[in-house]
């Protein structure tokens, strides 16, 4: 889609080189969404690409991942042999509905600023306890937790001009044992719920749930649960008000897979038969 209101495109290399924000402007990162309707409400496009950031890093304490990583870079990422959560990544990346060609260009950071409820990058990172770090307009940076950055249907904690630089995964995350439950109306269809659960070596099971909700939403508990005490738990954090609904389903369908899709995660992770 040729975008012909875009009267300026702006390559920072630095930090310091990135132009003030005004009304009209856009980052640029893997342009997937952004070229594929008009925005006839944009004038600028700031291209990140000249930034360079390395797509994905790690270090003592975590692996981060860079705003501007595409797909198929975080795919073909080689995980160390603890990291038991790793099959994950693979899994999250192909819970996209979307050709190679968008995975060569799409990124992760793209995907959490859509903070669309499908969005499976979203999952993945707040699953595994991820952070992001924005670097703010007016200067300085904030962190925050994934599962806090999105706060509804396309719809975030980004103000004017923020920029998300990145998303950091604490190893120790990486390291947990997980379980992956998607669903579509369709088989090629958007997620109408993704689940992912994890364990941890003391036996605390977190539940993360995205896709049937408009926001994700974790439910932790300390150690083995039942499966009772699991729905209450989900009836409990989760309302009705929360369960998405359009094309790709309706809230009480979403709920009901949810509740079912948790119940062969913690039946999975804690050996024993779904109730």
């Amino acid at each position: 889609m040729d975008l012909n209101t875009i009267t300026a495109v702006s390559h920072p290399q630095t930090r310091s080189e990135l132009p003030v924000w005004t009304p009209g402007d856009a980052w640029l990162a893997g342009g997937t969404w952004l070229f594929s309707e008009p925005q006839i409400h944009l004038t600028r496009l700031i291209d990140l690409a000249d930034l360079k950031w390395p797509a994905l890093t790690i270090t003592d304490s975590h692996l981060s991942i860079a705003a501007t990583c595409t797909i198929s870079q975080l795919d073909a990422f080689t995980c160390p042999p603890d990291w038991l959560a790793a099959p994950l990544i693979s899994q999250c990346c192909r819970a996209f509905l979307a050709s190679f060609k968008i995975w060569k260009t799409a990124t992760v950071g793209g995907n959490l600023c859509m903070s669309l409820p499908a969005g499976p990058m979203i999952s993945l990172t707040s699953a595994l306890d991820g952070i992001c770090t924005i670097w703010k307009a007016g200067g300085g940076e904030q962190r925050m937790p994934v599962a806090d950055f999105v706060i509804g249907n396309q719809r975030n904690r980004l103000s004017p001009g923020d920029l998300l630089r990145q998303i950091d995964i604490p190893l120790p995350a990486l390291k947990r044992r997980s379980a992956f439950r998607q669903i579509s109306l369709a088989p090629v269809g958007r997620s109408a719920a993704l689940l992912i659960g994890s364990l941890d070596g003391n036996g605390a099971l977190k539940l993360t749930v995205t896709a049937s909700t408009v926001r994700p939403i974790q439910i932790s508990f300390p150690g083995p649960t039942d499966a009772s005490t699991l729905r209450t738990a989900i009836s409990e954090e989760i309302p009705d008000d929360l369960y998405h609904t359009d094309i790709h389903g309706k809230p009480l369908w979403r709920k009901h897979m949810t509740l079912r899709l948790a119940e062969e995660i913690r039946a999975e992770l804690l050996g024993a038969t779904p109730s």
